[in-house]
């Protein structure tokens, strides 16, 4: 199956132009989608815009293979959960897609990776498999072309030695690291930094309470002597992500969108409120594009988003911002 081309998207028209072609696609190729949208009496020959597609409940990856008919998955991305629940399984067709979309909105968002030494500290998510977040961090590592790049497990005294010599050599470095590993690591060692970003991502995942996101931004940037702390949205059911460089403001690349809908009628968006959070990622090509995803957000009048929470019924689960 040919690749719709949407990396190169740079107006709304043309992502709306690409959206309802991604839709159309889907619509004849993933039988889930299909079925999902004529329970709804949704005709796709009288989709003409973004707000005539139907988002499918993320709950989907829960209980279904989701794949275009004829593909043949390369790899299964699986969600990090911290429950007995299923977790989610996205089913991944053809890897480059996902390596392009995630070099793009980094290079996008901080300029060239080989201008970063890249630092993982994801030690659950290393301990389980198949996760889309370590596949991410690993090729990013690989990219930067840097010695001291690459993963610490559970050795945060050699991770601060690390992270205090790049300093000492004004080297630009990026630590990604989950949250209460995060924690763990100011707790154990002091920082100054200047030329260090700290991205945080994921929650706690059983390993402490959880914080409301402020709380923990103020944690992080008096334990490593930062302005900001930089996080990513982003999960397993999605090949993209979003960023923020600080304050929770995050910033989708062109072929991704965040939406937001009436937490009582799940057809209908709106906007300057809270409501649940809509993503359409025109990545997912040989999935679904169009999820519902189960956090609440707010969407700002220049596209950017935060994400306030989530619904009381969620599961607690991987590469989700838990806050208020």
């Amino acid at each position: 199956m040919s690749i719709i081309p949407v990396f190169n998207i740079q107006t709304e028209e043309e992502f709306e132009q690409k959206a309802v072609q991604v839709f159309k696609f889907q619509y004849e190729n993933l039988t889930i989608y299909k079925t999902f949208c004529d329970l709804l009496k949704v005709q796709p020959e009288k989709v003409f815009k973004i707000s005539d597609i139907p988002f499918l409940p993320i709950t989907f990856f829960k209980q279904q293979a989701i794949l275009a008919n004829n593909c043949v998955a390369e790899k299964i991305f699986t969600s990090s959960g911290t429950t007995s629940n299923t977790t989610s399984k996205h089913y991944v067709a053809d890897l480059k897609l996902y390596e392009k979309s995630f070099t793009t909105a980094f290079n996008q968002q901080y300029g060239a990776i080989e201008d970063y030494t890249i630092l993982a500290l994801l030690p659950s998510y290393l301990e389980s498999e198949g996760s889309s977040l370590v596949y991410m961090a690993d090729t990013l590592i690989a990219m930067s072309q840097q010695p001291k790049s690459g993963f610490y497990l559970n050795d945060l005294d050699a991770l601060a030695k690390t992270i205090k010599l790049l300093e000492l050599q004004k080297k630009k470095t990026l630590l990604l690291g989950v949250s209460y590993a995060l924690l763990d690591l100011i707790e154990a060692h002091t920082f100054k930094l200047q030329h260090t970003i700290i991205m945080e991502t994921g929650g706690m995942k059983g390993r402490r309470k959880e914080l409301v996101k402020q709380a923990l931004h103020e944690k992080l940037t008096k334990g490593f002597g930062v302005k900001t702390i930089h996080s990513e949205y982003g999960m397993t059911e999605l090949l993209s992500q979003a960023y923020s460089k600080g304050f929770g403001v995050f910033k989708c690349p062109p072929w991704m969108k965040v939406l937001t809908r009436d937490p009582q009628d799940p057809r209908a968006l709106v906007s300057g409120q809270t409501g649940g959070i809509n993503v359409i990622d025109l990545a997912n090509q040989y999935t679904c594009s169009f999820i519902a995803t189960q956090d609440l957000g707010k969407i700002h009048e220049n596209g950017s988003f935060e994400i306030l929470g989530r619904f009381d019924t969620s599961d607690i689960r991987g590469c989700n911002l838990m806050i208020d």
